[in-house]
């Protein structure tokens, strides 16, 4: 099962993201509404996703401060105005990105992607360290 922290100010946005991810067979294990609780607790979570709402992270900070506290972790910022934060975001680090105006089918399908390219992961360091210990 694929873990997701979700890191968003707005409750109502965090709410709606839960109800799709629990759709999809994924375990929320941990929320933040601002950028300071989201850097301290998602370690602790040992979380294999992040949604982060790009207008989280303040003037000065960057995705790489995610990436520092947690490498392994797939990185998918929401963000509710697309223009010039698509390619901001993942020239800051993003795996992908997800427009808060997209339709929730649409969304899932953004999501069952990124869980997907997990499990590959997962698998392959699986299979490497099963060859190292044979």
């Amino acid at each position: 099962m694929t873990r997701v922290f979700l890191a968003d100010s707005q409750i109502q946005v965090r709410s709606a993201l839960r109800l799709l991810l629990l759709d999809l067979t994924m375990q929320v294990v941990g929320e933040a509404a601002d950028w300071p609780t989201t850097l301290a607790n998602m370690p602790q979570t040992k979380a294999d996703m992040v949604l982060v709402d790009w207008d989280l992270i303040p003037a000065g900070s960057s995705l790489a401060e995610l990436r520092n506290a947690c490498s392994h972790m797939v990185v998918i910022v929401l963000i509710g105005h697309l223009e010039a934060r698509q390619q901001a975001a993942q020239s800051a680090g993003a795996d992908a990105f997800i427009s808060k105006g997209e339709m929730p089918d649409r969304v899932a399908d953004h999501l069952r992607a990124a869980a997907g390219h997990i499990q590959f992961q997962q698998d392959r360091i699986y299979r490497h360290f099963r060859r190292e210990l044979s």
